[in-house]
């Protein structure tokens, strides 16, 4: 489990395509505790078991192994060396919760369709498939690309959020561009919600 309030930014320095899958190389400088291996850590709003950790110069490198249908079924897929991603650790017990609930299950791939400067913050407006905007509500949350976001305005296929500057320099939104692929997760809770009130069968 995750809150969606992002870490760091890690820049990714090796696709491996196996027969088994991908195993995707991330470059990291990180505060604090290091995940141990077999742990869970947030890539771009998708949970990742850790499967190897190697120390790189001031930094590390962490291993990550991707089935193949993960891989497709998220931004990944468009991803190449030198991009940047989001990392979290997972929620301790004892953490404040700054963000919301993110699971780290990717409902879908949004794509970014206006990203520009509205005065001092930024407005990012993204399509997103059915399958997401099902979940979706004004001043809702979204998890995008990993981090917590307070939904600004409902479409109907897509919506906008409100990015402070803060969080343009210290997450990898300041390198996407209009067009580029996001992962998205609705919130949790609308999940359970429709799960109660739909007619039993």
């Amino acid at each position: 489990m995750f809150t969606g309030i992002v870490e760091g930014i890690a820049a990714i320095s090796d696709i491996q395509e196996r027969a088994e899958g991908i195993r995707l190389v991330v470059s990291v400088r990180l505060r604090g505790r290091v995940p141990a291996v077999g742990a869970s850590v947030s890539l771009n709003g998708c949970c990742l078991t850790m499967v190897k950790s190697a120390r790189k110069g001031a930094g590390r490198l962490l291993h990550f192994d991707l089935l193949k249908e993960t891989w497709k079924r998220t931004s990944f897929q468009f991803a190449r060396v030198g991009t940047l991603i989001n990392l979290e650790r997972p929620l301790r017990g004892d953490s404040e919760l700054g963000g919301h609930f993110v699971t780290g299950h990717i409902d879908g791939v949004g794509r970014i369709a206006r990203w520009e400067k509205a005065g001092k913050d930024y407005i990012l407006e993204v399509t997103a498939p059915a399958e997401v905007m099902r979940y979706v509500v004004f001043k809702g949350s979204i998890a995008l690309d990993g981090i917590s976001l307070t939904v600004a305005a409902v479409k109907k296929t897509g919506f906008s959020v409100w990015i402070i500057p803060h969080t343009h320099e210290v997450t990898a939104l300041h390198a996407r561009r209009a067009g580029d692929a996001v992962n998205l997760e609705g919130d949790l809770l609308g999940k359970y919600v429709e799960k109660f009130v739909a007619p039993k069968r």
